[in-house]
């Protein structure tokens, strides 16, 4: 190409979205918790952005942000009523997250599993300033812009999920802090010893398993420690003894992927606070552990 001949519109679009793209994905798979879903909306927004009058976007990468992220509301408004005949718990679907640690964000909030599960009970508006806030960094009134709402109202629905999430959320510890505590919980999980899963687990704990209707799983979630306890040691005998694990990282933190001869079995994550193991989640329906088994190799 001459030097000060203009560029081919395509490839700076293409271009653009690109080096959007991560940032993108991000944005849906916080809000959705579902990173086909995610992938869906990055898609969509692609299909825009290609259909675009280009010549009238100033700033591609803040017009890319605001498509993507009221695709994903809209996805996520949808999704929440698929959800309510889900069978069994539902769990984020996990993500791969040792190539971009934070996920194409400026900061790794909203990005653990524990989380993503009690951003479920926020409204998709609600969840979706959160993300922008927390995770990009976003001013309040880049914000209400792509909200479409008032900078006040902004503020308004960020302070609302913090207040919310304050609520249920523990100060977290440590990637190596949690991943000690996991190494115990799993040794004795494996061996059924009830005495130290009583020592790592918090006296609320919620144990969620997650086979979809596909794998067989407790279609509800087990609470207390002494529940989680005994559901843990009964069955530790018919589910370890034929599988092997290997540790793996899934949204930002450790976490143990389980295999059989037949393939993966499930992936093993834990909230980890200062008292000890507050959530315990096992992800065994196949659609969500196949992406997820397949990003490893990558």
């Amino acid at each position: 190409m001459h030097a000060g001949a203009p560029r081919d519109p395509l490839v700076q679009a293409t271009e653009d979205f690109v080096s959007a793209r991560p940032q993108l994905f991000g944005i849906a798979y916080r809000i959705l918790g579902s990173a086909v879903e995610a992938e869906d909306v990055v898609q969509d927004a692609w299909l825009r952005w290609q259909s675009v009058d280009r010549t009238t976007v100033q700033e591609p990468a803040a017009f890319l942000t605001t498509v993507t992220t009221r695709l994903a509301i809209n996805l996520a408004q949808s999704a929440r009523v698929r959800r309510e005949t889900y069978v069994g718990p539902w769990l984020p679907e996990p993500v791969d997250t040792r190539h971009d640690p934070q996920l194409g964000a400026e900061r790794g909030e909203a990005l653990e599993m524990a989380l993503l599960l009690l951003l479920e009970k926020l409204n998709p508006v609600e969840r979706a300033a959160y993300v922008l806030r927390e995770a990009f960094d976003y001013p309040y009134g880049r914000v209400a812009e792509m909200l479409e709402t008032s900078e006040a109202n902004a503020r308004q629905l960020v302070s609302r999920a913090r207040k919310h999430l304050a609520t249920e959320r523990r100060e977290r510890v440590s990637p190596a802090a949690h991943r000690r505590l996991l190494e115990v919980f799993l040794s004795a999980a494996r061996t059924g010893d009830l005495s130290v899963l009583e020592d790592v687990l918090t006296a609320d704990v919620v144990s969620y398993s997650d086979g979809g209707g596909i794998r067989g799983a407790s279609r509800i979630p087990v609470l207390g420690r002494t529940h989680v306890t005994r559901y843990l040691a009964a069955f530790a005998p018919r589910f370890w003894p034929s599988t092997d694990v290997t540790w793996v990282e899934a949204n930002g933190r450790p976490a143990v992927l389980v295999t059989s001869g037949e393939g993966p079995v499930a992936l093993l994550s834990v909230g980890v606070c200062e008292e000890g193991i507050d959530r315990i989640m096992w992800v065994m329906n196949p659609e969500k552990l196949s992406p997820y088994v397949a990003s490893l190799s990558n």
